[in-house]
């Protein structure tokens, strides 16, 4: 499927050897996608288009259950309400443009909306971690706090705490754009990806980015690293917490309440730090896109399945907007 994206790759270089353009200028870039093979492309905007609508569908109702029922009126489905709408946002940065790059045969991106893309691609990523990484406190402190968890966890804190989440990852967004702006690119306009992520993009430049990668990898891990060391630990604290519960079922039923939101960090988090925490030499073209479909398409798809069928309350909410629809 992937394999003549070297072929198509050399060819559009060829095109472009004689031209040189810093960020200045106004020009575009050109993005292979998933595949050039002209057979394929309807088959993927097919699929890819029934998974954004699923995305689309699935994530509004989920906040639409969640604001229609008062008891979801809490602390977790306020930010897993908000995680959807993120996760609304996050694709619709990337997959529309796919899906139009599939029927045409220019399938090219001007820069500005290559940057425009790669910082909202950013910030809305980013702030999906903070979100995930705002939920494991929640329930860190529902478990190991339960007498005070209405007073922590307060209406205010929760608004604080997802202000700040948007505010970091817009900022972290900023500085990562405001670096590429600043670089050069020779030759080759070819983005080996289906979205302007920094990696492959990174790769097309002719100035020195070492010192860019240095900045980029240390502010990432300081921004990245910091929500997903705060789950971990979150996650620490509950298993201590839960191993001195007597019974079994005990045990089963206080794990059971985390069991949704850790496997949304699992597949978040495991295709992220495939692909971002490696150095740029190591960088893949065919398993990074793939493991960037996975964080970018698949996790948003699955999450409000992953958090309505193994959820007792969404289900209960479920049924009572059946119900309001029905009359």
């Amino acid at each position: 499927m992937l394999s003549d994206l070297p072929v198509i790759a050399d060819i559009l270089e060829e095109k472009n050897d004689n031209s040189s353009w810093s960020s200045s200028s106004t020009s575009e870039f050109f993005l292979l996608g998933l595949s050039s093979n002209p057979q394929l492309q309807e088959p993927l905007f097919i699929i890819f288009l029934n998974m954004y609508l699923v995305i689309l569908l699935g994530n509004l109702l989920i906040i639409v259950v969640i604001h229609s029922d008062s008891k979801l009126h809490t602390p977790m489905y306020f930010f897993l309400s908000i995680l959807s709408f993120i996760d609304i946002c996050f694709t619709s940065v990337i997959v529309p443009k796919m899906l139009v790059n599939f029927l045409s045969e220019t399938k090219t991106i001007s820069y500005i909306g290559c940057l425009v893309q790669m910082y909202f691609f950013m910030a809305f990523g980013n702030t999906d971690s903070y979100l995930l990484a705002s939920m494991a406190i929640d329930r860190l402190i529902a478990i190991c706090n339960p007498l005070q968890y209405s007073m922590i966890m307060s209406h205010r804190r929760c608004v604080i705490l997802a202000v700040a989440s948007c505010v970091i990852s817009h900022l972290h967004a900023l500085l990562r754009v405001l670096l590429m702006s600043r670089l050069s690119f020779c030759a080759s306009h070819v983005i080996k990806h289906f979205f302007c992520d920094t990696q492959p993009v990174l790769k097309l430049s002719c100035s020195d980015t070492s010192s860019s990668q240095v900045v980029v990898m240390t502010e990432t891990l300081a921004v990245i690293v910091t929500p997903f060391l705060c789950i971990i630990f979150s996650y620490l604290r509950i298993i201590v917490a839960i191993l001195k519960i007597p019974s079994a079922s005990g045990k089963w039923k206080t794990f059971s309440t985390c069991g949704s939101h850790l496997t949304i960090v699992v597949l978040f988090y495991g295709s992220i730090i495939y692909v971002y925490f490696r150095p740029l030499s190591r960088y893949s073209v065919v398993k990074d896109r793939v493991a960037t479909v996975m964080y970018t398409v698949v996790t948003p798809m699955v999450n409000p399945f992953i958090y309505s069928l193994r959820n007792k309350d969404m289900k209960q909410g479920l049924g009572k907007l059946k119900e309001r629809i029905k009359f």
